[in-house]
């Protein structure tokens, strides 16, 4: 009996690590990415899951939420209301647009403890809407220690276009950045064919950038990760910090006249 749960034990963990590792990703959506009517308003919905298998953790109040618009930023953390997202604590925001233009909304989540990969995860999370016709600055930085800046304009395309953009280390381009893709599969209606197509991985070039065409319409969340260079204690222990710089952009199926 000993050796036969000997064995089985054995093949477990031998199946746990043969599986690509679930990626983590910060979440930050809005219930429109482009807005044509003045005085409208945005739901944001804020989470932390695997977003293709629509496995929720939850995540609590984040360190810092709000908006940079019109080339200045907003703290919008007071706004944050509890919400259930995948079953999980999650939190929800309303936004009334004041002006057309770029709005880009920032989530910094207090660092997560994931046990599994014996290191903290802190996922820094953008998305942009566009405001009454309007898109001037959605290209700009947050200035936040790691984040994705499109280079693509992340609003207004179509389901099958390519997107681009630069990940940024401490301000500066991260050469060769691994970059994890995930679709946000919220009503469940695509299966994955194998463990590894969960994630798509693509790598960025010596400039930081990298290239990913999207098929479906729906949201698409981009995450770099890259290794902080401090670490945090846990039971009294120092341990290491996942950065990660999340970036959800939505592409669109075109009408039927």
């Amino acid at each position: 009996m000993f050796r036969f749960t000997r064995v089985v034990v054995s093949l477990c963990l031998l199946l746990a690590f043969a599986l690509p590792a679930k990626a983590h990703f910060g979440m930050l959506i809005p219930s429109e990415s482009m807005l044509a009517a003045p005085d409208k308003f945005v739901s944001l919905t804020l989470s932390f899951s695997h977003p293709f298998e629509g496995e929720g953790m939850d995540l609590v109040k984040p360190a810092e939420f709000g908006v940079l618009g019109e080339g200045a930023k907003t703290d919008l953390l007071a706004t944050l209301t509890p919400v259930q997202v995948m079953d999980h604590n999650g939190w929800q925001a309303e936004y009334t647009f004041a002006r057309p233009g770029a709005h880009i909304f920032y989530m910094i989540p207090k660092p997560y403890w994931e046990p599994a990969e014996d290191v903290f995860i802190v996922h820094m999370t953008k998305t942009v809407v566009a405001a009454f016709g309007g898109e001037e600055g959605w290209g700009e930085p947050l200035g936040l220690s790691t984040e994705i800046v499109p280079l693509t304009r992340p609003f207004g395309n179509y389901a099958g276009n390519v997107f681009q953009g630069v990940v940024l280390v401490d301000g500066k381009p991260a050469p060769f950045a691994e970059v994890e893709v995930e679709y946000y599969n919220a009503r469940g209606m695509y299966a994955s064919p194998s463990e590894y197509m969960i994630t798509q991985v693509v790598k960025a070039d010596a400039a930081g950038t990298f290239t990913f065409a999207c098929p479906w319409p729906g949201w698409w969340g981009f995450a770099a990760l890259s290794e902080a260079g401090y670490t945090l204690k846990h039971d009294g222990q120092e341990k290491g910090v996942e950065l990660g710089a999340v970036l959800w952009i939505e592409m669109v199926a075109p009408k039927m006249k």
